[in-house]
């Protein structure tokens, strides 16, 4: 039986550009203008307990997990860890007021 040529992707969906080290860029939380650099974190590389802006609850060592921060200069200062979940929610809830 004859092989099948596979086509070579076009490059990165419009909707997940690459950004700085791998990350993606997307969309802030609500109220945010900015656009963040989002990495996700798998639950073997988690090593820490981090606090959620999004739920103000743990994440903890060993959770897979979002770190974002915002795409401006000095940006990476200000890095977030956040639950998978809440991030993926950040369009209708943004931050919790310890944050904000």
């Amino acid at each position: 039986m004859p092989r099948r040529h596979r086509r070579a992707p076009q490059g990165p969906s419009p909707a997940r550009r690459e950004g700085l080290g791998g990350a993606a860029l997307e969309p802030g939380p609500a109220g945010d203008p900015d656009s963040y650099h989002v990495r996700r974190i798998p639950a073997s590389r988690a090593g820490r307990d981090y606090r959620c802006p999004g739920c103000d609850h743990v994440v903890g060592a060993g959770v897979a997990h979002v770190v974002a921060w915002p795409d401006r200069p000095g940006g990476a200062e200000e890095r977030r860890h956040w639950h998978a979940g809440c991030w993926a929610g950040r369009g209708s809830r943004g931050l919790t007021r310890r944050w904000s």
